[in-house]
């Protein structure tokens, strides 16, 4: 099978001891829809910030290459690896 691309959008939040916490991830249909859905949840009460991004691979072997960031928006972790 040839390789797919997947947009998915993000938020953020704080726990109560001031980490910053993934939200629930959200895959949208094309790149546009993420950057907009990504700065929509980043005004979501309880949100500070959230990030769009892309990822490529090939859903049959499982195998994905990195994230590749299209826009982040208010307070995200500068790495995102360990999200």
């Amino acid at each position: 099978m040839a390789n797919v691309t997947y947009y998915v959008a993000m938020p953020f939040f704080q726990d109560e001891a001031g980490l910053l916490v993934a939200g629930a991830a959200e895959e949208c249909q094309h790149s546009s829809a993420a950057l907009r859905r990504a700065e929509a949840m980043s005004r979501s009460p309880g949100s500070i910030g959230a990030v769009a991004f892309s990822r490529s691979g090939d859903p049959m072997v499982g195998e994905f290459g990195d994230a590749h960031v299209l826009r982040k928006f208010g307070q995200v972790p500068d790495d995102l690896a360990g999200q």
